[in-house]
């Protein structure tokens, strides 16, 4: 696939190959190379997943890298951003009116539920009960076993 390939084509993709990342995950995924939030990032490089992120997931992102307590100096954190923007497609998804028990996290949600991906996230009681929405350690049960 190709980056210019349209949103349309996009969209009609399998569910399997996409993944929209919580920030809780990212974070996790920069702080220690080992555990599963580590392991989702890996394999969304090793297994040519499609990461869809937006303009909002990236501020998101930026602002949560920049806490002091978490110690990443800027170079660490502009390589992050580049990371994700790097591998990952842009998406401007339409915002949804369905109820989220935390408002922030509807851009993950949104974002998902755009292009039929599975959202990853440490904060599941966050969300809706869907069947696309999966904690780290069962999307690495799962696309570990060649899913």
């Amino acid at each position: 696939m190709t980056l210019f390939q349209t949103f349309a084509e996009k969209a009609a993709d399998k569910p399997m190959d996409k993944v929209v990342i919580d920030t809780n995950v990212f974070i996790s995924s920069r702080l220690t190379k080992t555990g599963n939030p580590a392991t989702v990032m890996r394999l969304i490089v090793e297994k040519d997943m499609e990461l869809y992120y937006s303009r909002a997931i990236i501020g998101e992102y930026k602002r949560v890298l920049a806490y002091q307590r978490l110690k990443f100096n800027l170079e660490h954190q502009l390589t992050a951003i580049d990371d994700v923007m790097n591998i990952g497609i842009l998406i401007e998804p339409p915002e949804s009116n369905i109820p989220m028990p935390d408002e922030s996290d509807r851009i993950f949600y949104d974002a998902a539920k755009a292009v039929n991906a599975y959202l990853v996230t440490g904060n599941h009681k966050h969300y809706p009960e869907e069947p696309h929405i999966l904690t780290p350690a069962r999307f690495v049960e799962i696309f570990s076993k060649g899913g």
